[in-house]
């Protein structure tokens, strides 16, 4: 009887009952949360789902994330900042960089949009965080969850602001939808959101060539620390524009792009126990995130008000907010909150200018911080 009565102590002890607190449960709550928005309303399911589900095991299995657990080889891969990179690989063979080809003056909206994330590096040293902490937490601001864990790895976040800053990346970019038109209408008139912008001209097959090689050779040239995003972007392009490498075109764009997505998503989801989890800081890392978004969005609109006057109307300034990183998400946003004004409206194309400019322009801040800190 006592055998009988200490193999099922020993049974009940090994439970998760027995070995997890409150803030467990209150994030198992949230990893549902989650999945309902990933699975009912379809808020960026690739992303949430893998990262929720990660989150659901870490809380109920603490240890799965430990040395030697099971995701914690998946996570020294995001640690090491290689499947952030693997990620702009696909992004870049999966994206028409021709929009932006057709309207250099795209690079200024993108270029604008990163406003949000120098603001936010300002307000997180005031808030009382480091200088690199504040640099890692300030990427969020581009809505950009592959670079925000990309600079997170760079600067030695990795064990302790990594989770919170990679779950606040991807949350926003999940909620663009949600985020921006209310930004987007509070600053445009109805006039200036109806406005039709002329169609692109046509790019050739030799622009579409040149210009990964271009911005490449330019913007490594200029700032080498960008160079495994930037070059891993562009060399994801030149795959899908060449023409002579489709079997690499479809490869980086379909079956690697995934298996990289759910590797980097359960395993950013593992990190986010309770214990590291629900912290003051964590909710500090999420309010500033949505403050460098929110201005990132708004910075990238009131470029796109000044380009209108500019040019005397021939610019939507509902295309600046597309300057932030969410790809193709925030360009699709600017086309919805168009043609609600007009449903005759078409501005995705004029869209995914800035939308391509802003995936360069927050490798471009990523790569300046490290600069700055003497990181390679």
């Amino acid at each position: 009887m006592d055998y009988i009565w200490n193999t099922l102590q020993n049974l009940g002890g090994q439970t998760a009952f027995a070995n997890l607190y409150w803030g467990n449960f209150v994030m198992i709550v949230v990893a549902c949360v989650f999945l309902v928005l990933a699975i009912k309303f379809g808020f960026e399911p690739l992303l949430l789902v893998p990262i929720s589900f990660g989150m659901l095991l870490a809380n109920m299995f603490p240890g799965i994330i430990a040395d030697g657990g099971l995701f914690h080889f998946f996570y020294l891969l995001d640690e090491w900042s290689i499947l952030p990179s693997l990620i702009f690989l696909g992004v870049g063979a999966m994206t028409d960089f021709g929009p932006l080809i057709a309207n250099p003056k795209s690079f200024l909206l993108g270029a604008a949009a990163q406003f949000g994330i120098y603001s936010a590096y300002f307000f997180a040293i005031l808030w009382g965080f480091g200088d690199r902490a504040a640099a890692a937490i300030s990427i969020i601001g581009g809505a950009d969850g592959p670079t925000s864990i990309f600079l997170a790895g760079k600067l030695g976040m990795g064990g302790t602001l990594m989770g919170p800053i990679a779950v606040a990346a991807y949350s926003y970019m999940a909620l663009v939808p949600v985020i921006q038109p209310p930004v987007m209408k509070f600053l445009t008139t109805e006039k200036e959101r109806k406005i039709k912008m002329e169609q692109l001209r046509p790019v050739s097959k030799l622009e579409k060539i040149l210009f990964p090689i271009v911005v490449t050779i330019v913007v490594v040239i200029v700032l080498p620390t960008t160079a495994p995003l930037v070059g891993m972007l562009m060399l994801g392009n030149l795959f899908r524009e060449c023409g002579v490498v489709k079997q690499l075109s479809e490869t980086a764009s379909n079956a690697l792009m995934y298996i990289v997505v759910i590797l980097l998503g359960t395993s950013v989801g593992a990190t986010t126990t309770a214990q590291s989890f629900l912290k003051a800081s964590t909710l500090k890392i999420v309010v500033l995130g949505l403050v460098a978004f929110i201005i990132g969005t708004a910075a990238g609109v009131l470029f796109g008000k000044l380009m209108c006057w500019a040019t005397k109307g021939k610019v939507n300034p509902l295309i600046g907010s597309a300057g932030v990183s969410a790809v193709p998400m925030a360009a699709r946003v600017s086309q919805k909150v168009g043609s609600e004004a007009d449903p005759t409206n078409f501005l995705l194309m004029h869209a995914m200018g800035p939308n391509v400019a802003g995936v360069i322009g927050t490798a471009v801040a990523a790569g300046t911080f490290m600069a700055i800190f003497g990181v390679f």
